[in-house]
């Protein structure tokens, strides 16, 4: 039995349900520990979180409701104990999911491993009742906003309003973010207008997920307005898209690449880490070298993992500045979660320091970018990565080769591919950044093809 996925336990509400909840939360509770309890705004959380409640605490764990709040929120009171939300981010309204932390941490596999095999054994995990846990409620958004406005001042020069002067649109997206970003904004000094900005579990106003295609509504409010700055979250606000006044979405490795140097640059030690993914832009790369610190990749999914094993990697001089996969960044000197709410606070401050969005983004070279999904039946994935680790770089044998995370290669002028299995369809996933995109994308698509017939 397999729960967890790359971001918690997720799925529809027939699977992800009261009962479920029970079962995790007397999984994971036990008597001594406490456990902050939040959810988005869906319409199922109510119910969910009374059943993860009940569980954790017949198991001995005391819990602190925390009521609707972000995620990033949730994280951040985990710390110094453990937390659990109830969201399923930008799936439809329904979904739900479980997202368990522990000291402002998700949990690890080993960990969810354990959870895991609890619920698949039917082990009710039942203290006995004189260990029963107690709830008691916890006001967490206040001091999570306020922790997020100073640390952005202490980063850009400890001036009490960094952003004064930058006019900022939010689109909440009906979800919780709207309890944190637009008030944060706010507060940090810049005009501040948010739209979807009330919390509706049905998501009236667009889909939870900010794409180009659901922002389009948005994007022509920019357009119309005269604002300096777009930005968009999911349900949960653990995501963030950045938007030109003119509406349109900026590249979510552009964003990461722009982040990532500033971080690098303001790094004080000698051997400063961005740790991404294997389908993050080579522009990441080129930003960080040039801020005189270097990229480390772990696999979708892990960026927790790729944090500790570079942090027991390195000495003294080496740190994690930044850790990010596209639309998902964690700011190491904050804390250890995923935060789309503090990323728009510091993408807001960058670009108030910048004048405008087209100053910030100068310095990214935005070569053309595919995604191709090519069809591949699960019992045939591992198999067609083994034969690709062999035929791709023997396609291309003036790149450099990477088989960590499937197989990426790279070339001189910064170009590259990326070919690996996906954890969720029956497709391999073929990713290519190039001036020459088309033409990289068809010659590698042949390739992944060719490997994949040769072994029906």
């Amino acid at each position: 039995m397999t729960l967890f996925g790359t971001a918690g336990i997720r799925g529809p509400v027939e699977e992800v349900s009261p009962s479920l909840a029970l079962a995790v939360g007397q999984a994971a509770g036990e008597p001594g520990t406490t456990f902050v309890v939040g959810r988005d705004g869906r319409e199922t959380g109510p119910a969910l979180a009374a059943a993860m409640e009940a569980g954790l605490e017949s198991a001995g764990a005391d819990v602190q409701r925390a009521g609707q709040l972000p995620t990033p929120a949730l994280a951040f009171a985990s710390r110094g104990r453990r937390g659990v939300m109830l969201t399923a981010s930008h799936n439809p309204p329904s979904d739900n999911g479980i997202k368990l932390f522990v000291d402002g941490v998700e949990y690890d596999s080993e960990a969810e491993s354990l959870i895991d095999e609890q619920v698949a054994a039917e082990s009710s995990g039942l203290a006995s009742w004189q260990e029963w846990g107690h709830s008691t409620t916890a006001d967490v958004l206040e001091q999570y906003r306020d922790a997020v406005e100073n640390y952005v001042r202490t980063r850009f020069d400890e001036r009490a309003h960094p952003l004064a002067g930058l006019s900022v649109a939010v689109d909440c997206g009906n979800g919780v973010g709207a309890l944190a970003t637009p008030q944060v904004l706010d507060d940090l000094g810049a005009e501040v207008v948010a739209v979807n900005a009330n919390v509706d579990g049905y998501f009236s106003g667009r889909d939870s997920k900010p794409t180009p295609e659901t922002l389009t509504e948005f994007s022509d409010f920019l357009v119309e307005s005269a604002f300096d700055l777009g930005l968009a979250h999911d349900g949960d606000a653990d995501r963030l898209v950045v938007l030109t006044p003119d509406g349109e979405v900026i590249h979510e490795d552009t964003v990461l690449a722009l982040v990532a140097a500033h971080y690098t640059e303001e790094s004080e030690v000698d051997d400063p880490v961005v740790v991404t993914t294997p389908n993050a832009s080579a522009r990441i790369d080129e930003q960080v070298r040039e801020a005189g610190g270097r990229v480390e990749r772990v696999r979708l999914g892990s960026l927790h993992e790729g944090i500790a094993r570079e942090r027991s990697r390195g000495g003294e001089e080496t740190t994690v500045v930044f850790a990010a996969e596209p639309w998902k960044h964690i700011h190491t000197a904050f804390g250890g979660w995923i935060d789309g709410v503090t990323s728009a606070a510091v993408v807001a401050a960058l670009t108030a320091e910048a004048g405008d969005t087209a100053t910030l983004r100068e310095p990214v070279t935005e070569r053309p970018y595919r995604k191709v999904s090519i069809d591949c039946p699960d019992r045939l994935k591992a198999d067609a990565m083994a034969a690709l680790e062999t035929d791709l770089p023997d396609a291309f044998p003036d790149a450099a080769v990477d088989t960590n995370y499937g197989v990426r290669l790279e070339f001189e002028d910064a170009s590259w591919i990326l070919v690996r299995p996906s954890g969720t369809e029956p497709y391999v996933r073929l990713y290519a950044e190039s001036d020459e995109v088309d033409d990289l994308a068809t010659e590698g698509r042949t390739v992944v093809e060719r490997a994949i017939d040769s072994i029906r």
